[in-house]
């Protein structure tokens, strides 16, 4: 299967990359939906009802002691699977990643064209007055982080209740609708509406690396369980 990926690789100039959660658990981020993660630890709440826009606007105070806790990991670092695919962009292979991470660790690696569908850690705004602030605005601070107007700052990330950033849906139809090799990776395609921009490709070949089944398993040309790092580290140069 190595080989196969590869060859598919080598031949194409028009790749997109759609990732889940497992891409950035090689750098030290617990995924939501596996044996160990957060969906199957023990909290007062529900994990995705901490996560959710009504809770935020009610309980904000609690919903920052989750999100600090469990949220951010400032010491994570891309793995081999988010520099593999910087290295496959500067080769002029890779269109565009389309994420469902909120880590900012494609980014980091190197990668430019990243439509990350559920928002970025490293971004924060006013509710207010609507001024951006980086990570430190919620890392340096306790309690409920506030703007300099007297404004709730909120994370750039999309709460369960919230809809996506249209313009980051249009991009990120538009890169899978056009590319002609889609690798699927460490997502359990689970989670909707992002799950369904699969659904956008017309291209030849579907590549799909995750570790457990997923409903695509069966629409996939290629299907490696290895761990995305191993598997795109070894074959990117």
């Amino acid at each position: 299967m190595y080989e196969a990926l590869k060859k598919v690789i080598d031949e194409s100039h028009n790749i997109v990359f759609f990732g889940g959660a497992g891409v950035s658990t090689e750098s030290g981020i617990p995924d939501f939906r596996s044996v160990d993660g957060l969906y199957h630890q023990k909290y007062k709440y529900p994990p995705e009802t901490i996560l959710s826009h009504s809770f935020f606007m009610q309980k904000t105070a609690e919903f920052y002691e989750f999100y600090r806790a469990k949220m951010i990991c400032t010491t994570a670092k891309p793995n081999q699977a988010h520099i593999a695919l910087a290295q496959l962009e500067k080769q002029g292979k890779l269109k565009a990643v389309v994420t469902q991470n909120i880590d900012g660790l494609h980014q980091a690696a190197g990668s430019k064209k990243v439509y990350e569908l559920h928002g970025s850690v490293l971004r924060n705004y006013c509710m207010k007055c609507h001024k951006f602030y980086d990570l430190s605005a919620i890392t340096d601070t306790d309690g409920v982080p506030k703007c300099t107007c007297g404004g709730i700052i909120k994370p750039d990330v999309v709460l369960y209740e919230e809809g996506l950033d249209d313009h980051t849906v249009e991009g990120a139809v538009r890169a899978i609708a056009h590319a002609d090799v889609l690798i699927i990776g460490g997502t359990s395609l689970a989670v909707y509406p992002a799950a369904g921009f699969l659904n956008y490709f017309r291209g030849r070949t579907i590549v799909l690396l995750n570790k457990s089944e997923t409903p695509f398993d069966t629409k996939a040309h290629i299907v490696i369980r290895d761990p995305i790092g191993q598997v795109l580290g070894s074959l990117v140069p």
